[in-house]
C-alpha cells in the first residue's frame, strides 16, 4: 500500500511539472532557512570551543603539572561522552558525506532529528578538544537531514525528498564555506550526479538563502584569508601542471592513509573504539603544548602561512603532523570530516612547493600565493575526484576568481593522476566500506524508491526501445520527460540521450541503473 500511495504521488508530482518545479524551489527555501540556522548555530559553537581552546592552552602551560593532569583526565571524560553519543547514534558518526551519499541512493536510513542533535553536540565537543576534524562533511549532513525534517514534516515522496535532501546537503556546503555556488555544483557533481533542473532550481534556493543567514549572522569574510593573490603569467603554466602533478600525488596518499588508518586501530590495544576516541584525544592533549597548529580544523594556520614566513622545516613538520593527526581523528570514529583538514595539507603541500621553486628561483616570491591555492584545489580534485566543485570551491574561499584558469588546469591534472594511480574517489569508497561492513545495520527500511536518471550520450540504452531493455527485476519505468515534452512510457518509446527517466525500482538497483544511464557498466 504505501508503495503504490508513493507511485502515485509521485506521477501526481510530475504529471504537472510547471507546479511541481516552483514547490520545489519554495521548498528549498525553506530547506536554506532551516539548513542555514542549523549550521549557524553549529559554526558558532565550534567557534567558541576553539578560540577557548587555543587560550585555555596558553594559560595551562604556566600552570603546575597537576592542572595539566587534571587536563587529560577531562580529556578521558571527553572521550566517554563522544562514545556514547556515537553508540546512540551511529549515522552521525565520521563525515557524514558517505552517509548523504547513501541515502540518496536509498541505501542508508537517516533519522534527521537524531542525527541533527548527536552532529551539533559531539562535532562541537569533539573539535573543540583539538581532534582534527572539519565542520564542513558535518555541516553538509546537518544540512540533508534539516531538508529531510523538512520533508517529512510536509509529508512528501520519497523522490521528492531526494530533492530536498540534495538541496539541502548544498545549503550545508555553502553556509559553512561562505561559498553558495560551491554548495550547488558539490551537491549535483559529487552527491546526486544529475543536472536536471529538478535538483538545480532548490538546490540553488537552498544554497542562496543559507549563504544569506550565514552572511548575515558571520559577515562576508572568506574562509581562508590570502591577500596579494596575482595573476599568475602565462610562462608559469609549467609550473602550474608541475604544482598539480606533486599536489594529485599526495591526495592519493591522503587517500590511502584515511583508507588504511583502520590497520592501525585494529591493534590489539584498541579493544574498543572507546580506546581508539581515547588515545586519539590523548594525543591532541600532547600536541595541544608542542604542536597546537595542527588542532582542529586549522584554517587560521592557512591564514598565517600567508601572512608569515615559515621555515621548510616548520613546513614539513606541520604537514606530517596534520597528515598523521587528521587520518588518527577520523579513523576514531566521532563525527566530524576531513574537508577542511584535507584543504589545509594541500595548502601545506603547496606551500612547501613554493618555498622550493623560490629558493631555486623558478617563480618570484609574489607568486607563492598562487602556488598554495593551486596545490589546495589539485589536491582535493584528486582525493575527492571533483574537479569542478573544488575548482569553484578554492575561488570562493580565497575570493580567487582571477585563477579560474590556473586553478581548472590543476584540478584537471590532478583528477588524471589520481586514475593513473587507480585511487578511488574517497567519499564513494568510504559508503561501500560502511556498507560492507555492517549492511543489515544501514539498510534502509524503505526498500523501493522512485529516482529521477539522465540518459548521457553513449549510453547502452540511449536509442533503444523500452521492450529491448533488460531492466533490473521489480523495475517499473514511470514516465519520461524529454526537454518541456512529458511522454507516457510504452513498450515501443525509444529512449534517447538527454531523456529523464523517473524509474521505481529496489534502492538496490538505484546504482546499476546510473551506470545503464551513464554508459560507465
Amino acid at each position: 500500500m504505501n508503495d503504490r500511495r508513493q507511485i502515485m504521488g509521485t506521477y501526481k508530482s510530475i504529471s504537472d511539472w510547471h507546479h511541481f518545479r516552483l514547490r520545489l524551489f519554495l521548498e528549498g527555501i525553506l530547506t536554506g532557512i532551516f539548513a542555514g540556522l542549523v549550521i549557524s548555530l553549529f559554526r558558532w559553537g565550534l567557534t567558541v570551543a576553539e578560540e577557548w581552546r587555543v587560550e585555555f592552552y596558553k594559560e595551562l602551560v604556566e600552570r603546575d603539572w597537576s592542572s595539566t593532569a587534571m587536563w587529560f583526565v577531562a580529556l578521558l571524560f571527553i572521550g566517554v561522552v563522544l562514545y556514547k553519543l556515537t553508540r546512540f547514534e551511529p549515522m552521525a558518526a565520521g563525515s557524514g558525506i558517505p552517509q548523504v551519499k547513501g541515502a540518496l541512493l536509498g541505501l542508508i536510513k537517516m533519522r534527521w532529528f537524531h542525527v541533527m542533535w548527536v552532529k551539533l553536540t559531539a562535532g562541537i565537543i569533539g573539535i573543540g578538544a583539538g581532534l582534527s576534524l572539519g565542520r564542513e562533511g558535518p555541516s553538509i549532513q546537518l544540512g540533508a537531514v534539516a531538508a529531510q525534517g523538512v520533508s517529512r514534516l510536509l509529508g512528501r515522496t520519497r523522490m521528492e525528498e531526494r530533492y530536498l535532501v540534495t538541496s539541502g546537503a548544498s545549503a550545508g556546503l555553502a553556509a559553512a564555506f561562505n561559498a553558495p555556488l560551491a554548495g550547488v555544483i558539490f551537491a549535483l557533481e559529487e552527491l546526486h550526479r544529475n543536472f536536471s533542473i529538478m535538483v538545480l532550481l532548490p538546490s540553488m534556493a537552498a544554497a542562496m538563502t543559507a549563504t544569506v543567514i550565514s552572511r548575515a549572522l558571520f559577515g562576508r569574510d572568506t574562509v581562508f584569508d590570502i591577500p596579494d593573490l596575482q595573476l599568475l603569467p602565462l610562462q608559469h603554466y609549467g609550473i602550474v601542471i608541475l604544482v598539480a602533478l606533486v599536489a594529485g600525488l599526495a591526495g592519493v596518499v591522503f587517500n590511502k592513509g584515511l583508507l588504511n588508518i583502520g590497520r592501525f586501530y585494529g591493534l590489539p590495544i584498541f579493544k574498543t573504539q572507546l580506546h581508539k576516541i581515547s588515545f586519539a584525544l590523548l594525543l591532541a592533549g600532547v600536541l595541544g603544548f608542542f604542536l597546537p597548529e595542527v588542532l582542529g580544523g586549522a584554517n587560521n594556520l592557512n591564514n598565517q602561512l600567508a601572512k608569515t614566513p615559515v621555515t621548510l622545516q616548520m613546513l614539513l613538520l606541520f604537514l606530517a603532523g596534520k597528515y598523521l593527526f587528521t587520518i588518527i581523528s577520523y579513523g576514531c570514529g566521532v563525527p566530524g570530516g576531513f574537508f577542511l583538514p584535507m584543504l589545509v595539507i594541500g595548502a601545506l603541500t603547496g606551500s612547501i612547493c613554493a618555498n622550493l621553486l623560490v629558493s631555486l628561483g623558478f617563480i618570484e616570491a609574489v607568486y607563492a600565493a598562487n602556488i598554495v591555492v593551486i596545490a589546495m584545489t589539485a589536491l582535493f580534485s584528486s582525493s575527492v575526484r571533483a574537479p569542478i566543485t573544488g575548482t569553484v570551491l578554492i575561488m570562493e574561499m580565497t575570493a580567487s576568481y582571477q585563477q579560474l584558469l590556473t586553478l581548472a588546469i590543476a584540478a584537471m591534472v590532478a583528477f588524471v593522476i589520481a586514475e593513473l594511480f587507480h585511487s578511488k574517489p574517497i567519499y564513494e569508497e568510504l559508503l561501500n566500506r560502511m556498507l560492507q561492513k555492517d549492511r543489515p545495520a544501514h539498510k534502509t527500511l524503505e526498500q523501493r524508491n522512485v529516482v529521477e536518471i539522465s540518459l548521457c550520450s553513449g549510453s547502452p540504452i540511449a536509442n533503444k526501445l523500452i521492450k529491448d531493455i533488460k531492466w533490473p527485476h521489480n523495475t517499473l519505468l514511470v514516465d519520461i520527460k524529454r526537454g518541456e515534452e512529458q511522454i507516457t512510457p510504452t513498450g515501443d518509446t525509444r529512449l534517447l540521450a538527454g531523456d529523464f527517466i523517473y524509474v521505481f525500482t529496489e534502492n538496490e538497483y538505484i546504482e546499476e541503473l546510473q551506470a545503464m544511464a551513464s554508459g560507465e557498466e
